[in-house]
């Protein structure tokens, strides 16, 4: 559940400590406003470089979903490759465990 509170920021100065707290557990937020006006988010750490690494995966894979819906529908009709199949297609060889 995503908690958000809004307050000035003259009065998150007052409260840093108490809002660095709050802001640890997933999905609280501070809106910091100014005359009124949102002006900065205040998210945890951990959080932020979770964004960071889904705006990046999204990036990097912009097809991501419909990837996954294709994939999913070509396991469903058994339209797939193994890995040992591929690598043997390859020419690669699994070695045998020595008894």
């Amino acid at each position: 559940m995503n908690t958000q509170t809004c307050i000035s920021i003259s009065e998150a100065r007052k409260r840093i400590f108490q809002i660095s707290d709050e802001i640890q557990t997933p999905g609280n937020f501070y809106t910091l406003t100014e005359k009124g006006k949102p002006k900065v988010v205040l998210i945890s750490a951990e959080e932020f470089e979770s964004w960071q690494e889904t705006i990046e995966t999204m990036r990097e894979l912009p097809n991501l979903k419909k990837d996954v819906q294709k994939a999913e529908k070509e396991y469903k009709n058994k339209d797939y490759v193994t890995l040992e199949e591929y690598l043997a297609e390859e020419g690669f060889v699994r070695k045998s465990k020595k008894k």
